[in-house]
């Protein structure tokens, strides 16, 4: 099974507080398909967000990011919504390198 990344970028107003309203979101995120995730935060910007979700489809990713509860969750978070960038990638190799 592939699975689908989304990586979505994306300005904030203030990581902090972006980043405690992303964290309360984790449970919805669950229940919606989302098996993983990764959040990079711009050396150069610290209000420069790039955050990656793992899904198990297409399909499972872009019915997420169609909920109206997550567009007024970002909105509450101080997401520029100017500037949101949704991208889906399928996975095709992930692991780890020890001893390289």
């Amino acid at each position: 099974m592939t699975n689908t990344i989304s990586i979505v970028r994306h300005r904030v107003a203030d990581f902090d507080a972006w980043r405690k309203e992303y964290d309360g979101f984790a449970p919805i995120q669950a229940e919606h398909g989302v098996h993983g995730h990764q959040v990079l935060r711009s050396v150069e910007n610290p209000n420069d967000v790039i955050v990656t979700h793992t899904f198990d489809s297409r399909e499972a990713a872009s019915a997420f990011f169609a909920m109206p509860e997550l567009k007024e969750a970002m909105s509450k978070a101080g997401v520029n919504a100017d500037s949101v960038e949704i991208s889906y990638f399928d996975e095709v190799e992930s692991g780890t390198l020890v001893g390289v």
